[in-house]
């Protein structure tokens, strides 16, 4: 067998609903598009550990951003028929899971269908989307097409320019606890996905006001 054969056969086939989710990518967001104008779907997920290569999605959370405001019904909350499941992680996500359990294929679907074309924000939202992407995988999805905010970074370019070295700061500085506490945001429902994405919007919420001050009106600026 040919190599080239033996990478057609062994190429992952793209699911539909992964073909459609591309096709929302033809036309880019223009840069000077007002920030409240600006879709965003804050999202967290926890996992069983932190390698991606070994560890798994237990739970999903996000909730969407329009106008400047969190808009509460979308809020979206999943828990995964993970392949393993670590005790210690499903302690400290405070994880039950007499909650509905999706299966992988129904939860990517409605994954795609949900962030659509929309700016995703996280905080380490780096780690979020790399898991995110091994979840897809499978269904012949290759990477997320929407532009990212992380909102640790957006906090530090913010507060100390967009050249700033993090680890000249303090440990712990930019956690998300940290932040809320900074901002007056309570910390309610920590440790959960859906709780975690609810605090980060919340945080959001505050550095776009802070941004806009500073001059940050638009997607260009924003997502430079």
């Amino acid at each position: 067998m040919a190599w080239f054969d033996f990478l057609k056969k062994n190429k992952v086939p793209k699911a539909g609903f992964v073909a459609e989710y591309e096709k929302l990518f033809e036309k880019k967001t223009p840069s000077l598009r007002p920030l409240d104008q600006l879709g965003f779907v804050v999202l967290d997920t926890e996992t069983t550990g932190l390698d991606p290569k070994n560890d798994h999605i237990l739970s999903f959370g996000a909730v969407k951003i329009k106008g400047y405001r969190i808009i509460v019904n979308t809020v979206l909350e999943v828990y995964l028929d993970a392949p393993k499941r670590n005790k210690e992680a499903v302690q400290i996500h405070e994880i039950l899971y007499d909650n509905q359990v999706f299966p992988q294929a129904d939860f990517v679907k409605e994954l795609l269908a949900y962030v659509g074309s929309d700016i995703i924000v996280g905080h380490h939202i780096g780690f979020d989307m790399m898991m995110l992407e091994k979840t897809l995988k499978p269904f012949g999805f290759k990477k997320f097409l929407n532009p990212t905010i992380d909102t640790l970074y957006l906090s530090l370019r913010l507060e100390k320019g967009p050249h700033y070295d993090i680890s000249l700061g303090k440990p712990g500085e930019h956690s998300l606890d940290s932040l809320c506490q900074k901002y007056g945001i309570p910390l309610d429902d920590r440790h959960t996905a859906a709780g975690d994405a609810f605090l980060t919007a919340q945080l959001l919420m505050k550095l776009l006001k802070i941004a806009e001050k500073k001059g940050i009106k638009d997607f260009g600026s924003l997502v430079r």
